[in-house]
């Protein structure tokens, strides 16, 4: 699933860069943690990141694990310094007022798989 695709499905915006919106990749797999030590365990390609955590701690995380998309849930909004890191890793961060649960629903009904 396209960024644009998901964009639409759980009514987000996009948090930092409208470039966001021009990458081809899509996304196979979703994960929902705020745990940022489990999803430093995760090792699969084409992973999206479903949170609640709002902090630097969660970009500096899916920059380790490689993964280029967040979603931000629960009406949470990124800071100008969480910002400016993903701007600089190129992760694209979306916020939407839906909760993790809800958002996951949506992902799964939309044929996104779950990492476990």
């Amino acid at each position: 699933m396209k960024i644009a695709d998901i964009l639409e499905l759980i009514e987000a915006k996009v948090a930092n860069s409208e470039i966001c919106l021009e990458r081809t990749e899509k996304f196979k797999y979703a994960f929902a943690s705020d745990l940022m030590s489990d999803v430093l365990r995760l090792k699969c390609d084409n992973t999206l990141l479903v949170t609640g955590l709002c902090n630097i701690q969660t970009i500096r995380t899916v920059e380790m694990a490689e993964i280029k998309l967040i979603i931000i849930a629960r009406g949470k909004k990124i800071d100008d310094e969480m910002l400016e890191l993903a701007d600089e890793n190129d992760i694209c961060v979306l916020e939407t007022e839906f909760s993790v649960y809800k958002v996951c629903g949506l992902l799964y009904q939309k044929g996104i798989l779950p990492v476990y």
